[in-house]
């Protein structure tokens, strides 16, 4: 079982859910967050001075996998983000130890679904 983690624009959001539902990658989690990586935020003129800002606006997505799905979710997440342009994302793919279902108790990779 993995998890994969990625950070992506908020606007490719749509894009990189229909491509991992045509993958058959239904369960995911979504989260705004905030962050920066090599671009360092951005430069914006706010009354005539220049102002950086530090921190994007940035989407979180966690997808729980069994390892048939790693990369599947991995191609369908570059498809739907990637622009070629700095600023795209990451995708970070972590071993998952444990998997519980709350409603049925159920664990490992059946709980995933």
């Amino acid at each position: 079982m993995k998890l994969v983690i990625a950070i992506i624009q908020p606007y490719k959001l749509e894009e990189v859910k229909e491509e991992l539902y045509k993958k058959g990658i239904n369960l995911l989690t979504v989260s705004e967050v905030l962050g920066h990586g090599r671009q360092k935020g951005v430069t914006e003129i706010y009354r005539g001075a220049k102002e950086t800002g530090n921190l994007l606006r940035k989407i979180r997505l966690e997808i729980a996998v069994n390892e048939n799905f790693v990369e599947p979710t991995i191609k369908a997440i570059i498809e739907g983000a990637k622009t070629g342009e700095t600023g795209d994302g990451k995708i970070f793919v972590l071993d998952l130890n444990e998997c519980v279902r709350i409603r049925t108790e159920e664990r490992g990779s059946v709980a995933i679904g």
